[in-house]
């Protein structure tokens, strides 16, 4: 979901994490102040019970703080409760626990999730349920103080893929810091990374700030999105340092290292687990000349251009549900097939430094878009210069150790 009015994209990335984790999760509840103003223990018996729960899932947890409130929800069709082995979408879920809904807020490709990276999302109504539908995409990413008259809790739940420029992370920055300057409650409900714990690639450099990459982190975080919220508010990356009233509920069961399958699909080219666990890698390529799959049906697992040479295997971009009009559409492009490729577990250049060793006109490969992906002009100038792969990822580690370090402060499962 890499925001492509910019250019016109989506995006993900897997290798989830699932299982039998813990004892013990600990929950911070934090004022907009930034004290801490309780700690909630939850002890999880996973000797009988090993499937995961997600916060949604959770609700025992969160039905009370609404009790008697006024409540937004930023969700998509990713914001599910699973009820008798039933997901059912979290807007009819609360309204049939006559919570007091009043508006839906929808990040990038919308509340069902079926516009293309970039599109323009206009506000309107939800069919079944008539409650007002705010988008929070192109001018409007933050919700306008009169958007927000008289909720009094927003509950956020969105599933995320662990990678720097999938935008709803960006979106959770801008509907803490509304929350924060308006007083509002926020509960994020939390869900699994499909990327597990894999922190890799290079670090975002200020100078490049934009709504694919608004903090100074790596490509790869390897957090919940719980756990996201918890280092936006410690780390006072809000506008004037503002902190939000904040509670995370959290996942059960949950263990980083073990496989995911996310039941329903982000975005609406990341369409199974192979295309989320490629989804960092390949997405880099939306600042080249090269295709990444759109406009098929094996979008971010596979890449190719018609300046590459002629492997064997082509494919042929074409409009289709998320790309209406996909790069290189209608053009036969050559590359790689990448749907039975073994799963990665780090962030990999090597399809990314074999399609510009092999493109004729290396002059057109980068577009300026490439930069803001990356977070820094370093890439592409390491690539451009010849580096190996193992030079490029060399440089990354001071700024991955000192993520690292700041990263932990903020984790509510274990490693």
């Amino acid at each position: 979901m890499v925001s492509y009015s910019l250019l016109k994209n989506t995006f993900l990335f897997s290798f989830i994490t699932i299982a039998a984790c813990g004892n013990s999760v600990v929950t911070k509840v934090e004022s907009h102040r930034g004290e801490k103003t309780d700690d909630r223990h939850q002890t999880i018996n996973n000797t009988e019970d090993k499937d995961i729960k997600t916060g949604a899932d959770n609700y025992a947890k969160y039905l009370p703080l609404l009790k008697d409130k006024k409540v937004g929800v930023v969700t998509n069709q990713t914001g599910i409760v699973t009820i008798n082995g039933k997901d059912v979408s979290l807007v009819d879920f609360l309204l049939e626990k006559n919570v007091g809904l009043q508006k839906i807020f929808a990040p990038e490709h919308g509340f069902r999730g079926t516009a293309d990276a970039g599109e323009h999302v206009k506000d309107g109504k939800d069919v079944k349920t008539g409650l007002p539908i705010i988008s929070l995409y192109g001018n409007n990413k933050k919700p306008k103080p009169e958007q927000l008259t008289g909720i009094e809790v927003l509950v956020f739940d969105l599933q995320d893929v662990g990678a720097r420029f999938y935008t709803y992370i960006s979106s959770l920055h801008y509907i803490m810091e509304a929350c924060a300057e308006q007083n509002i409650s926020l509960i994020v409900l939390d869900r699994p990374n499909p990327n597990g714990g894999i922190i890799d690639g290079p670090t975002l450099e200020k100078e490049n700030t934009s709504f694919i990459g608004m903090h100074e982190i790596p490509v790869m975080h390897g957090m919940t999105i719980g756990e996201y919220a918890k280092m936006i508010n410690g780390e006072k990356w809000l506008k004037a340092g503002a902190q939000c009233e904040l509670t995370v509920i959290p996942c059960t069961n949950y263990n980083r290292d073990a496989f995911y399958h996310l039941p329903i699909k982000p975005s609406p080219n990341l369409p199974n687990d192979q295309a989320i666990n490629l989804y960092a890698s390949l997405c880099f390529f939306e600042g080249t000349n090269v295709s990444l799959g759109r406009g098929t049906d094996k979008q971010f697992q596979v890449y190719g251009s018609p300046d590459l040479t002629h492997t064997g295997f082509s494919f042929t971009p074409m409009p289709n549900e998320g790309a209406k009009e996909p790069p290189l559409k209608g053009i036969v492009c050559y590359g790689e097939d990448l749907s039975k490729a073994p799963k990665v577990k780090q962030l990999e250049l090597k399809w990314l430094i074999k399609a510009y060793t092999d493109t004729k006109d290396k002059s057109k490969f980068f577009i300026p878009f490439f930069t803001k992906l990356a977070g820094t002009k370093k890439l592409q100038e390491q690539i451009v210069a010849g580096l190996s792969e193992t030079e490029i990822r060399k440089s990354w580690q001071p700024g991955l150790e000192t993520f690292k370090k700041m990263r932990k402060k903020y984790l509510i499962y274990a490693e």
